[in-house]
Parts: C-alpha cells; structure tokens; sequence
C-alpha cells in the first residue's frame, strides 16, 4: 500500500483528505504541519505528499524547498487558499509537482494524485527479496523469519541500494550522491555511521553481510 502524507493543520480538512485516500485504496498519513511530517518521514517511506502552504512552524514552502534539498523526487501536491499565480509561481519554484486552490474537489484531488503517482512510475511494488529475507519499503524493515528489524530512512536506504546490487562496489561519495542528494552538505563519513548502525542491526542475519573494500568504499555479500 503506498504512503501518502497529508500536511495540514486545519484539522477537519486534513481527516476528510485522509478518509478520501483511505477509500481509495491508500495509506493516508496525517501530519499537522511541516515540522511534523519531516518527523514522520524520518520513520517511514513517503510515496506522496500532500502539503498546505500556510502552516506553523514550518511552512509548505519550507516543507517543501528543505525535501527538494534532501533529494527527496516523490511527488508533492500543494492545496492552498492562495491562488494567485503569483502563488502558484512560488510553489513550483520551491519543488511542487502540482497546485491545487482550496475549496478542493476531492474527486478531483484523487485524479491528480493518481496521475502524479503515475507519472513518477510508482507503483504498489515495495517490498525487495533477498535470499530468505525481505526488505519492505513501506513500513522501513527487514523480516527474516519471525524476527522483524526496522531501520530508518537513509539505514533502509543504504542497505537496499548495496543488497540490489550484490558484489558492486559503491564509494562513500556514491552512497552520498545517491541517498543524501549531489549538494549535500553532510560529511561523507555519515556513511561510515549509518553501515556501522545497519551492521548491529543485521548482525542476527548471517545471509547478508555488508562488507568494507578498504580504500574504496562497501559492498554487499549475499549468501544462499
């Protein structure tokens, strides 16, 4: 089931959003502004959001402008009262894919999201099999039997970029480009933190093993 968040702080309109999704085969998940849902997405995958402009805290703009610096490319959809196009302007400017003035159809709504969800080429396929383990990216885990682990975002992200590819070697600047985006400012030594966090996670799986190339970077060895 995809994820989509939903970033509103009017109350009312943000569960009728939710309900609307839910219907239509969804998981809607709310947030009750932009501070919020970055906490959200710190613990799960987002496929979509749904971001209102003028919120506390952190505003939609913000919201999104700090994803878009993130190298966060799933779809956001703006709903907003502000319908200039001057307003509309600023939002494709910060990263929108799309705008929409409120009142919304929500039927309307459904379409657009729909079609945005489409053209990103994301579909329901979120789970990753590795051997007798498997990675679901929807909920940010790894099952190997009965036992569950869950990871956050860029733990889930480093481990599934390394196990798709078994045996390849990806420098630290790589892994860098690839999950923290070309203009991060973070140290690529993150790296280094977040492989030694996914390694005490997976040390109960003998089948995956993340292995350190010393003066290149990491790979992953996969075992039957």
């Amino acid at each position: 089931m995809l994820n989509i968040l939903v970033a509103e702080d009017n109350s009312s309109l943000r569960n009728l959003i939710c309900v609307h999704l839910k219907r239509a085969g969804y998981n809607a998940v709310p947030a009750e502004n932009g501070q919020a849902a970055l906490d959200v997405m710190d613990s799960m995958t987002i496929h979509l959001l749904i971001v209102d402009i003028m919120m506390p805290e952190v505003d939609g703009y913000q919201l999104t402008s700090a994803l878009r610096e993130a190298n966060f490319t799933q779809p956001i959809l703006i709903v907003s009262a502000r319908e200039t196009l001057d307003d509309k302007r600023e939002g494709f400017k910060y990263g929108a894919d799309d705008y929409m003035v409120k009142p919304i159809d929500m039927d309307e709504m459904l379409l657009r999201v729909g079609a945005l969800l489409r053209r990103a080429q994301i579909t329901e396929q979120t789970v990753t099999r590795i051997g007798d383990c498997t990675l679901d990216e929807s909920s940010l885990t790894l099952s190997y039997g009965d036992n569950v682990i869950h990871l956050r975002q860029k733990e889930f992200q480093l481990l599934q970029k390394l196990v798709t590819y078994p045996g390849k070697i990806f420098t630290r600047q790589m892994l860098m480009d690839e999950i923290w985006g070309f203009d991060s400012e973070t140290d690529p030594r993150s790296v280094d933190v977040h492989i030694k966090r996914v390694r005490e996670k997976l040390d109960m799986i003998p089948s995956i093993e993340l292995v350190t190339v010393r003066g290149l970077g990491y790979k992953a060895v996969i075992r039957s």
